[in-house]
Parts: C-alpha cells; sequence; structure tokens
C-alpha cells in the first residue's frame, strides 16, 4: 500500500477550528470504505504482535479501534472524557496547553494497544498511557492514524508510537 494514495484521502484544512491550525480532516478517507479498509489493514500490520484489547480514544479513536478489532481480533475499551461511562470507572486528570480535562475507563486486565486518529502535542496520549497502567493493562503499544511530527510534543513526551501517516509540516 502506498502511503501517498491515503494521503490523498486526507484535506488539510487551513485555520481550522482556530487561526493557525491546519486540521486533517479524515471524513473523506473514512467515507471511502476500499481506502478506510486499507488504512485499518496497514494500522494493524504496524504492530509486532496484537493486543487483548484496543483502547479507542474518543471520539475518532473509536472508530480505528472498533475496526482493528474486527480486523485482527481482540475487544475495545473505550476511553473517555470524565462522566460519559457508568460507574465503575477509572479516571485520571490531567492538563493540556489549552485546557484541564479528565478521562475515564473501566478497570481491566490483559495487554492492550492504545488507539488514536492523530497525535499532536502528546497530551492525550501520554494521559491515557498513564490511565491504563493505574486501571490495570499493560500497554503494549500506540498507536495512530497520523503523526503531526511538526508540532512541539508536550515536555516529558517519551511514548513510542506506531502512525501509518506522518506530516512534517502543516501544509
Amino acid at each position: 500500500m502506498n502511503e501517498d494514495s491515503i494521503k490523498d484521502y486526507i484535506k488539510g484544512i487551513p485555520d481550522f477550528p482556530t487561526e493557525g491550525i491546519s486540521f486533517k480532516d479524515i471524513s473523506p478517507l473514512l467515507a471511502d470504505k476500499d481506502m478506510f479498509q486499507k488504512a485499518v489493514e496497514e494500522m494493524g500490520n504496524l504492530l509486532p504482535k496484537l493486543p487483548d484489547y484496543w483502547i479507542g480514544i474518543e471520539s475518532r479513536g473509536f472508530l480505528f479501534s472498533s475496526a482493528l478489532a474486527y480486523k485482527f481480533g481482540g475487544g475495545v475499551v473505550m476511553c473517555r472524557k470524565a462522566g460519559k461511562l457508568p460507574p465503575p470507572t477509572v479516571n485520571y486528570s490531567y492538563e493540556t496547553e489549552y485546557s484541564k480535562d479528565e478521562l475515564s475507563i473501566k478497570a481491566g486486565r490483559g495487554d492492550l494497544v492504545i488507539v488514536d486518529d492523530v497525535l499532536a502535542t502528546g497530551g492525550t496520549l501520554q494521559a491515557t498511557n498513564h490511565l491504563c497502567d493505574t486501571a490495570g493493562y499493560t500497554v503494549q503499544d500506540n498507536l495512530v492514524l497520523i503523526d503531526l511530527l511538526y508540532v512541539q510534543r508536550i515536555p516529558r513526551f517519551h511514548l513510542n508510537v506506531r502512525s501509518l501517516i506522518q506530516y512534517e509540516s502543516a501544509s
């Protein structure tokens, strides 16, 4: 699979949602059944070992974690904003550059891969790793569709992240 063919289905939207941000719209990729299927297959093939669970980060991570579980096997565990899952949950509060957030998941055991659509600053991904450890899981890997290499990561970001597509610049 040629990476550029998948990139053709991701549209850059300048100055969205705010000025200076180049939003990566994955809607055209999701809408094309063949390209979406290829993207999911290629994402799964990046992993050396398949997990017991795929942790999808709200909300677009749900799409990819569910598709990966269907294609490669394993269960899906949702990582949601606090208050969106029924109790009992394990919660973790953290701060990003722009806000204070709190994530929740259900406690469990097993190897997992954390899945999201885009890696930018890494704050949510790092918080999800901490949350999964606290909830009893063993984080095996981190997987994203898109890695925005040009975005400065949060301080102390030291995660290994596998990505299908990388962008060196916003354009």
